[in-house]
């Protein structure tokens, strides 16, 4: 087994492997590291399901199947993570959804994700200040778990006006 694997078990170094054995190399190597390091690797993961863009997403599918295919059984890593491959295909497949619905030509700006469920006293959800990626990445990251009457928005924020606090801090007594 290379060394490279040893000491780096990242999605970077994984998506540069070409060969099968030596994906299988670098799942023992993760294997014999454990939760730690498997953790790093799917926030890696996550990360890119997060900011991938249109160009990207046949790759980014291809490496969420590879990534299924050579770790299937995430619970020896964690019991929680029964169910991440079903989780991580549905976050793909929603976002792509999201990509195929809004026009490139329509993605700058500001964008933000609102839940809301007006037949409860709970509180509108609402992430402002997005980029059109890590918005359609919370879209369908929120799309799993929608409650019945819950409703989710993808919007663009054509015109907004921002005002903040002025009360002044400081953390030294004036004279």
């Amino acid at each position: 087994m290379g060394t490279f694997l040893m000491t780096e078990l990242t999605l970077r170094v994984y998506r540069d492997i070409g060969s099968e054995a030596l994906r299988g190399d670098f799942r023992a190597a993760m294997e014999a590291k454990g939760y730690y390091a498997f953790f790093g690797f799917i926030e890696d993961l996550r990360a890119t399901l997060k900011r991938y863009e249109e160009e990207e997403k046949d790759e980014v599918g291809k490496l969420l199947g590879q990534c299924r295919t050579d770790f299937p059984n995430l619970s020896r890593y964690s019991p929680s993570w029964e169910r991440l491959w079903d989780e991580l295909t549905s976050i793909y497949e929603a976002k792509n959804e999201a990509l195929a619905e809004v026009p490139l030509s329509e993605r700058d700006g500001e964008w933000q994700v609102l839940i809301d469920n007006p037949y409860t006293p709970q509180q509108v959800v609402c992430y402002p200040g997005l980029g059109f990626a890590d918005a359609a990445y919370l879209y369908a990251y929120f799309q799993q778990d929608l409650k019945p009457n819950e409703y989710l928005r993808l919007q663009k924020v054509t015109n907004v006006a921002i005002k903040t606090g002025s009360k002044e801090v400081s953390m030294f007594p004036r004279d």
